[in-house]
């Protein structure tokens, strides 16, 4: 009986030693949000003197994207645009080098996400200034920084007259299963996990059908599995966190698909926003559902945000990755930074 006692008290105080040490470790983190974030630079006017059109191609409405940015252009006194087609081998990022040695100042990215996030790539820490037309399927981008994806002609004046706005550039650095090294720039958010599962499972040909809705589809299929074990480090912090997780996210801004997924992220405040998600069921997904959509304030468990300007991961098994909704690959270990104010963009 004594024994039995002796080791029932001895499993009390290791489960109370390690909440102690759980509490203490999201306390330390959550006081490290704070002295991190940066004032946003002031948007300014900027005249366009020589413009780029980088286009896709295979976008439903690339010719009507061209043709208004075009319009726009000679309604401006400004010489017709230097247009370039991406191709499937290279999205965007010989098309912007090119567009940059014929001395081009405003670049404009015509298609998708990926289109953008090529051509921003290249832009990062020049003087040239990044304009978008969003023909794609997510547009995350533009839905953040509030350009019409409906409007063309209303986005190609932004593209081309907009007033020029800094932003920040996130950067994620994969270590793959095959040993090599990956360096990703991203603009909306990244991430490892379930997120990275859905866009790697949606279905292409029901995309091309429907559109954003495809990613609920593979969401739903999502849904079922089991959380992943992962040890991660905040830039600035001694310490290796442990976390079992279905995702982390790095949100260099915060809305999808009308959802205001982070709040409190900025794409100018030099810093990124982590969201950790570890639900261990549906019901688990459906709190962080309602938490979002309703704009809760409370903390859950199951959903903790830190910001930082650094973040290093390592994965006890190997977990899918993503940038702003395209597949990167599986990983062991990843390191994600930012880049403050490194892209001039143009914004209504």
């Amino acid at each position: 009986m004594q024994t039995n006692r002796v080791i029932v008290f001895a499993a009390v105080a290791a489960a109370a030693a390690v909440a102690a040490t759980s509490w203490y470790s999201v306390r330390k983190l959550s006081h490290y949000r704070l002295p991190s974030a940066q004032e946003p630079v002031a948007a300014e006017h900027a005249t366009p003197g020589k413009v780029a059109l980088v286009i896709n191609p295979s976008k439903s409405g690339a010719e009507e994207a061209q043709k208004a940015v075009e319009r726009v252009c000679a309604e401006a006194g400004i010489e017709a645009p230097l247009v370039l087609h991406t191709t499937k081998e290279n999205p965007g990022q010989d098309a912007a080098r090119e567009a940059l040695d014929a001395q081009c100042d405003t670049i404009i990215a015509a298609g998708g996400d990926g289109t953008i996030r090529a051509v921003a790539e290249v832009l990062e820490g020049t003087d040239a200034s990044l304009g978008i037309l969003p023909l794609g399927t997510g547009n995350l981008l533009a839905r953040n920084v509030e350009i019409p994806i409906d409007d063309l002609h209303t986005a190609a004046l932004v593209a081309v007259r907009g007033m020029v706005r800094r932003i920040d550039v996130g950067h994620m650095k994969l270590k793959l299963l095959d040993g090599s090294e990956a360096d990703h720039a991203f603009l909306v958010i990244a991430g490892v996990g379930t997120d990275a599962d859905l866009f790697d499972d949606t279905n292409e040909e029901l995309k091309s059908k429907v559109g954003w809705l495809a990613y609920s589809e593979a969401g739903l299929r999502q849904l079922p599995g089991k959380r992943k074990k992962v040890n991660f480090k905040l830039d600035g912090d001694e310490n290796w966190q442990n976390r079992k997780v279905r995702s982390v996210l790095f949100a260099n801004c915060g809305k999808l698909q009308g959802l205001d997924f982070v709040p409190d992220a900025k794409i100018d405040d030099g810093v990124l926003d982590a969201v950790i998600l570890s639900p261990r069921s549906a019901a688990g997904w459906m709190w962080i559902l309602l938490k979002t959509a309703f704009r809760a304030k409370n903390k859950i468990p199951v959903m903790s945000f830190y910001q930082t300007p650094g973040i290093a991961l390592r994965c006890t098994e190997p977990m899918n990755t993503q940038i702003d909704g395209d597949p990167t690959g599986e990983v062991n270990e990843l390191e994600v930074s930012v880049s403050p104010s490194a892209l001039r963009l143009r914004t209504p």
